[in-house]
């Protein structure tokens, strides 16, 4: 279902995204640009802005392993930002409960992302 989750923002559809998450799921970012929030109602409001300031946003797993609950997922985020390409590679850690994602926790370089969509 991680798997099935990262793939749902390549879609572009919000509902695509939330419906893979529990009512008190948990959104955190290590990143200074990321922003974190709690609850799937604030994150369904959050969802569509985000994917519309990553343009083409997909996630390509590089690995993805699991022990009990959690599951590591490496990856590289592709998006097109500025007339630029970015990719960035990153690290999500989610804790399952049953068939949902109860917390998400996003490690990636802001300042990567950033100077490849020419914002530093």
């Amino acid at each position: 279902m991680c798997r099935s989750y990262l793939a749902a923002f390549a879609t572009g559809d919000p509902d695509a995204v939330t419906a893979l998450v529990t009512d008190g799921f948990v959104n955190e970012h290590t990143a200074a640009l990321g922003s974190g929030c709690t609850g799937k109602d604030e994150y369904a409001r959050r969802v569509p802005g985000f994917l519309a300031s990553m343009p083409g946003l997909r996630y390509d797993v590089e690995d993805i392993s699991a022990v009990g609950g959690n599951v590591y997922a490496a990856y590289t985020l592709h998006t097109h930002v500025n007339d630029r390409d970015v990719a960035v590679r990153g690290v999500m850690h989610f804790r399952v409960e049953g068939d949902l994602i109860a917390q998400r926790t996003d490690y990636w370089d802001s300042l990567v992302f950033q100077r490849q969509a020419g914002l530093a």
